[in-house]
């Protein structure tokens, strides 16, 4: 049962559309993360689920409760039981651990204190933090402490803003795995909205992908990865290698050889979608694969990509990420082969 349903959402400021005909399920216990460009909708979509702005079309249901609905009814933020976890966790400074986790509690819910420590230890956070004060707490603390306060009302839905923006490589990994898991043990429904591919591929049961006020793709993150919607969202969501093919049904002749198509068959020119990591490469000539020359290296530690040029006249220039420790380098001869199957797209009619 969709414990959040936003069907037909139209928004604008100003006469300036945002939003245009967003339609979104996200299960009861569940994390749905939006994934968008700067400017795409995202916050606008988190403002009119909360109710801080009124939809121009469509509805917000929660649960069986229509709460938003233009000319029929639009619920106030504070009567939707939904939480909100801002960008930089917007703890109140002036109170400790304790008073910002319970502040959303009834007074004698605050006073009796067994719901805080249930939340910060929900959290990750043990009693010692509960006299501290924000400023005395590291990024990932604090998002923590954010976290648990949205929690501790037992909210029917939990939206996520940006929540880990500002954090260091490694506290961003750890402050993640730690909501998410707070998420998952209090069996919360939730929508994260991020611009981070990675975040938004490795937190969300579904991803959604919100481009220029629309829902382009919606669907588990490993369909969204490897069977993009269209090659917009193929960039978007990862590093991309489109070379022009044929397709013959079952397969499809490109530069890298004939590979099979993932997804609905088809025939005629398209253009072939190939992961970088999808691409062996394999050092010296004569094995029988695509013959190249490596152009370029960037090395990122547990992986390195190789820019590469084929060998076949055509100058194509392609990308593989390789995780083995690879020994070529620039000026070295390879042959490339190509792991498992394809997304393919429809060419464009040549223009007269």
């Amino acid at each position: 049962m969709a414990e959040l349903l936003c069907q037909g959402i139209y928004a604008s400021y100003r006469d300036r559309p945002v939003l245009s005909g967003v339609d979104l399920s996200v299960e009861t216990g569940t994390l749905t993360a939006i994934l968008g460009a700067s400017g795409s909708g995202k916050t606008t979509l988190l403002r009119v689920i909360m109710g801080f702005i009124a939809p121009d079309a469509g509805s917000v249901t929660l649960g069986s409760r229509v709460v938003a609905e233009p000319g029929r009814v639009h619920v106030p933020p504070n009567k939707r039981a939904i939480a909100y976890v801002a960008q930089e966790g917007a703890l109140f400074p002036h109170l400790d651990v304790a008073a910002n986790a319970g502040f959303g509690l009834a007074r004698s819910e605050r006073q009796h204190g067994s719901r805080v420590a249930e939340v910060l230890d929900l959290v990750g956070l043990d009693q010692s933090y509960a006299r501290r004060r924000p400023h005395e707490l590291s990024g990932g603390e604090q998002r923590r402490v954010a976290l648990a306060r949205a929690l501790a009302p037992r909210p029917a839905v939990v939206l996520l803003d940006e929540p880990f923006s500002g954090l260091d490589a490694a506290l961003r990994a750890e402050t993640r795995a730690a909501v998410i898991s707070a998420l998952a043990t209090a069996d919360a429904t939730a929508l994260l909205v991020t611009h981070d591919q990675g975040e938004a591929l490795s937190t969300g049961h579904e991803v959604a992908v919100l481009r220029d006020g629309q829902l382009v793709q919606t669907g588990p993150p490993e369909t969204v990865y490897r069977t993009p919607a269209d090659l917009d969202v193929a960039h978007f969501v990862g590093d991309a290698v489109v070379v022009p093919g044929e397709a013959r049904r079952e397969a499809v002749v490109c530069t890298l050889g004939t590979l099979p198509i993932r997804g609905e068959h088809v025939v005629g020119k398209v253009y072939v979608m190939i992961r970088p990591e999808q691409i062996r490469v394999n050092e010296g000539a004569g094995d029988g694969g695509i013959a190249a020359k490596v152009i370029g290296q960037i090395f990122y530690g547990p992986e390195s990509a190789l820019q590469l040029e084929l060998d076949d006249g055509s100058r194509t220039a392609v990308t593989a990420r390789t995780f083995d420790g690879t020994d070529a380098v620039p000026g070295d001869a390879v042959t490339l082969r190509v792991d498992g199957p394809v997304a393919v797209y429809p060419a464009e009619p040549t223009q007269p």
